[in-house]
């Protein structure tokens, strides 16, 4: 079964890559973290979400399971777990479709058109139909409180400092070195 594997690491390479930022959650290529940014021109706009990848071991042949680390407000995503209803993920998903696909086309559509008649969080999807600007409203709260960039670890910033503090671990460990013969 080394050709899903070799899938599994092409489409991980190229997701990586592109211009999304990818964090490992353990050695192997199964469980991942992806930087996912609201699309322009929407509600959603200015919000950065922490994406949570698992391939299955059948991928590409049986789709991944995708969740939104940090809250959303929408009709389509659970509030409490952040599991995604999507069909094109869920139902109708092909080997042809690849990582790429799912944060370049499926999640932007998502977001850009909910579908409020197969609701996971049935108060976003009543208030979206009944009232378009209060939820238009409620989304941009949600993004302000639960989808800045440190909401999701600060990559950008938590990266040069990681960088520095690798540095100075670096530094210490040495110095515990040193200092450790004498017992």
């Amino acid at each position: 079964m080394s050709s899903p594997s070799k899938r599994r690491e092409m489409d991980l390479m190229k997701l990586m890559m592109s211009d999304y930022k990818v964090e490992m959650i353990n050695d192997g290529m199964q469980e991942f973290y992806v930087e996912f940014n609201g699309p322009k021109e929407s509600p959603y706009q200015g919000g950065v979400w922490k994406i949570r990848v698992e391939l299955p071991d059948a991928y590409p042949y049986k789709s991944p399971s995708i969740g939104f680390v940090n809250k959303i407000y929408h009709p389509n995503v659970d509030e409490m777990s952040g599991s995604v209803c999507l069909d094109v993920i869920n139902q109708t998903w092909s080997p042809m479709f690849d990582l790429v696909n799912v944060f370049e086309v499926f999640l932007p559509q998502l977001l850009l058109y909910p579908n409020p008649s197969d609701p996971l969080n049935g108060e976003a999807a009543a208030l979206m139909m009944r009232d378009r600007t209060a939820y238009e409203q409620r989304v941009k709260e949600y993004c302000e409180k639960y989808a800045k960039p440190e909401d999701i670890g600060g990559a950008t910033e938590e990266k040069s400092s990681d960088e520095e503090l690798s540095e100075d671990e670096y530094a210490s460990s040495d110095e515990a070195v040193a200092g450790q013969p004498d017992p």
